[in-house]
């Protein structure tokens, strides 16, 4: 959908609409001027029009649709919502947005009347407006964000993940990265769709930045659960981002910006000649590497990437799109530090070329087809020596710290050929029926060598970042496929009613599994802006390394037992309160419930394997205490966790609904609790919270200046701290394979730390987080120039965030061994940061 919005005004006139506009033109220049008019007519109580532009096809709002009526005009909002004032009598409007119909219909204006609905069909066949007495609002645990939206949030960074961090419910997994984590469930949970093709990996440079860039997205839309039954495969939340079509009125236009990460120039503008149609192109890059790799001889981390995409209208009606990605990624760079070195390479591409299909096949039918092909591949080599805080003797010399190798190659794939198909018919005037069918061809792989030292930091053994359970080498390809589809009957059941009732249905290739998802969500309006909602559904998720791409942890499917594997449930039920409190205010309330069952984790090991793996060690009797003997997590997969969620959000928007609007933003606060059952014990989840609030907001001090804050504060995640220390171990110089105590070179005993059993997992939490971001945005001539200009200053009040507990051993000159201590290892510090657009 293109960002141009073509008004087109009724050439027929209306007699009441005339005198109406005249009489109130005259009589407010009359007032004005302090007289009154001899011959006005008595005045009639003007009455507030409020109401929703939806899609004929599918119900989703069409934000900045165009209410016209007279020579009064409403813009409608993320939501569609739009609010106009007119007197009582007959009305004709005009509704109009991008690739859809727009025509003059007739409304009756009465005092009291409730909200309207307007469904606008796609562009080029002749169809009627449906109308219908009740606004019928998005359903539960939606939030839509406008592409503008994300480019004002302070701290954003121009990245769309960073501005869901602030919204209920979500968190940010770190301070630098963008993984999302939804009502205490794990970042592979999230499903990220864009224009109906699924992103494995929607991230660059490590995950510091998004891979959408804002100025050529419509629309970013999370479902923080209960979503529809054309989306699945996941278990907390589905990212919609949809593309937007290049201008289809002007030759060449476009635009160009620079964020403290990257640059991006976009090109735009109709098909040549008599085709219909439009064309956009878009390239992203780094640019500090350019000046500092020079430098530092380094390549430090950049990528570029390269978007197009092409709309052409065949016939009215008929739409092909034609989209096509190619990014890149490049590290290769040595970073050294009081004696620390660690060299990084790291090569990766994200390649996407789509052909899109949406056609209007009758009056009341529609269809949408697309193909997709996917390739996704990372190649990452670490060699480095740098000192382990967590594992020395306890001499007060600097040297007492001991070196640890970090050297691993790793690479990964994922493959993904895909076609989905979607009709949407309409049976009735109250009636739409969606359904379709999604097919998946996915290549898989994943392969390492881990030459180094394990990472003794973390206490799950199953960890990415060098747990003690994964394998030394694995070798590791998967073709399968995954197929689905579903059934949704929209229905207006009355004037206030609307329910979705839904089917999905999964096939997973992995393990032959069928499923069936039923899901239900319902919308009742209250009157007066007060409205409630309800979804319940079941929810699924199948085994597969493209999830593992997002997870923390690793599990090995190449075995034939993991064929064994069952798909990951959670059930959802969800409660809605909202309230338009005026035209630009929305407030909610919303709480959930969600269970987890046949959850997949790393397999315990068995009491042979522990056996073998303790026989292993040649210690002395007085050193047999420092024998870990508890059973440890292995990357074998199972599906043995279970576990729960539940809490509330509340939430308050401020829409800007006009350029006068002087403050817009968004305030969020959720009380949750996520807990897991594995292993025997009950803990939280990693990404427990039980406590976040976030406060966004746009302050408009004067045509050319802006200034925003993005304020946050949360508690903790979960942490795991060690319960004492142990001596460390080494394998034996005669090379039998013996584990024996590790000494440093004064023949002291060295020491790391001991983390237990699994029972000691998540049992402390971190230090409460906040972070205060500001913005200040100038804008050189007045809000709708061609420059644009903010600064930023991140993390503004210099907060030492902890993002994970780091334990380090100090020497204790009273004692054998060092005593435990912790590093402060922070999230960001305090970061200044700018951006710039220019317009042509």
């Amino acid at each position: 959908m293109g960002p141009l919005v073509v008004y087109r005004r009724s050439t027929e006139r209306h007699p009441h609409v005339t005198r109406t506009a005249l009489s109130t033109l005259l009589t407010c220049l009359f007032v004005a001027f302090g007289g009154a008019p001899a011959f006005a007519t008595p005045v009639q109580e003007l009455v507030t029009v409020t109401g929703r532009v939806l899609a004929k096809t599918d119900g989703r709002p069409l934000p900045g649709a165009v209410v016209t009526a007279g020579i009064t005009k409403a813009t409608a909002d993320a939501d569609g919502r739009f609010t106009l004032t007119a007197r009582p009598g007959p009305l004709r409007v005009v509704v109009s947005s991008p690739s859809f119909i727009d025509q003059p219909i007739d409304l009756t204006i009465t005092p009291g009347m409730g909200p309207v609905e307007l469904s606008l069909a796609k562009t080029s066949v002749q169809e009627s407006i449906d109308i219908s007495d009740t606004a019928v609002s998005a359903p539960q645990s939606v939030v839509a964000l406008q592409p503008s939206s994300v480019l004002r949030v302070a701290g954003a960074g121009d990245n769309i993940f960073k501005a869901l961090q602030t919204l209920p419910g979500v968190s940010a997994t770190d301070d630098f990265g963008s993984r999302l984590a939804v009502r205490g469930g794990g970042p592979d949970q999230n499903l990220t769709v864009m224009d109906g093709v699924e992103i494995h990996n929607p991230y660059r440079l490590f995950g510091l930045t998004s891979a959408f860039n804002p100025e050529t997205v419509r629309r970013f839309e999370l479902t923080a659960g209960g979503f529809g039954a054309e989306y699945g495969d996941r278990l907390s939340s589905i990212l919609v981002v949809e593309n937007r079509s290049g201008t289809s009125s002007e030759r060449l236009t476009g635009s160009a910006a620079m964020s403290l990460t990257d640059a991006n120039v976009v090109l735009e503008g109709k098909l040549p000649g008599q085709a219909r149609g439009s064309w956009l192109f878009t390239g992203r890059r780094t640019y500090y590497d350019l000046v500092a790799d020079k430098i530092t001889g380094n390549d430090l981390p950049s990528f570029g990437d390269l978007q197009a995409r092409g709309d052409w209208h065949a016939k009215p009606g008929h739409v092909f799109s034609l989209f096509a990605l190619r990014s890149r990624e490049k590290t290769d760079a040595t970073f050294t530090d009081s004696g620390d070195s660690i060299a990084v390479g790291d090569t990766s591409k994200n390649d996407l070329v789509s052909l899109s299909y949406s056609g209007v096949l009758s009056r009341q039918v529609t269809a949408r087809s697309i193909l997709a092909w996917y390739d996704y591949g990372d190649d990452l080599a670490v060699d480095g020596s740098v000192r382990d805080g967590a594992r020395r003797s306890n001499s007060p010399e600097r040297d007492a710290e001991q070196v640890s190798a970090i050297v691993f190659n790793r690479g990964l794939t994922v493959r993904d050929l895909s076609f989905r198909q979607q009709i949407d018919a309409q049976v009735g005037r109250r009636q739409t029926v969606s359904a379709g069918f999604d097919l998946h061809a996915l290549r898989t792989t994943w392969d390492w060598t881990i030459s180094g030292d394990r990472n003794g930091s973390v206490a799950n053994g199953s960890a990415v970042i060098g747990g003690t359970g994964l394998p030394s080498l694995l070798a590791s390809s998967r073709d399968t496929t995954r197929a689905s589809a579903w059934l949704v009957d929209r229905l207006t059941l009355g004037p206030r009613v609307r329910m979705e009732p839904g089917l999905r249905i999964d096939r997973s290739g992995f393990n032959g599994e069928v499923v069936f998802s039923p899901r239900l969500s319902a919308t009742v309006e209250l009157g007066r802006g007060n409205r409630v909602k309800g979804s319940a559904g079941l929810f699924t998720q199948s085994p597969g390394y493209e999830k593992l791409l997002q997870s923390d942890y690793f599990v090995d499917l190449s075995a034939d037992t993991a064929k064994q594997l069952s798909s990951e449930r959670s059930t959802h039920v969800i409660g809605t309160f909202e309230h338009d409190v005026s035209p630009a205010i929305t407030a909610r309330v919303e709480a959930y419930y969600k269970t987890f069952d046949r959850l997949i984790i790393g397999r315990l090991e068995t009491p042979e394997e522990t056996a073998a793996r303790v026989a292993e060690y040649d210690f002395p009797a007085a050193l047999a205490t420092s024998i870990p003997t508890s059973p440890q997590i292995t990357s074998g997969p199972s599906n043995d966790g279970s576990g729960n969620a539940y809490g509330f959000d509340v939430y308050l928007e401020k829409r800007q609904r006009a350029a006068a609007d002087r403050l817009s933003g968004w305030a969020s606060y959720t009380w949750g609790q996520a807990t897991l059952d594995a292993y025997g014990i009950r803990r939280p989840f990693d990404y427990d919270r039980r406590h976040s609030l976030s406060l966004v907001s746009t302050l408009r001090l004067s045509q050319r200046l802006d200034v925003g804050s993005t304020l946050r504060v949360a508690s903790g995640f979960p942490a795991t701290v060690p319960v004492g220390v142990r001596v460390a171990s080494m394998e034996a110089p005669d090379g039998s394979g013996r584990l024996i105590p590790q000494v440093d070179a004064r023949g002291l005993l060295v020491w790391t730390v001991d983390f237990g059993g699994v029972s000691n997992l998540s049992r402390t939490r971190l230090p409460m987080y906040t972070r205060l971001d500001l913005r200040i945005t100038f804008k050189p001539k007045n809000p709708a120039g061609r420059w644009q200009i903010y600064v930023e200053i991140l993390n503004a009040l210099n907060r030492k965030n902890y993002v994970n507990l780091q334990p380090q051993l100090d020497f204790d000159p009273a004692s054998d061994r060092p005593q435990i201590g912790y590093k402060t290892d922070s999230g960001l510090p305090r970061l200044p940061s700018f951006g710039l657009r220019y317009r042509f």
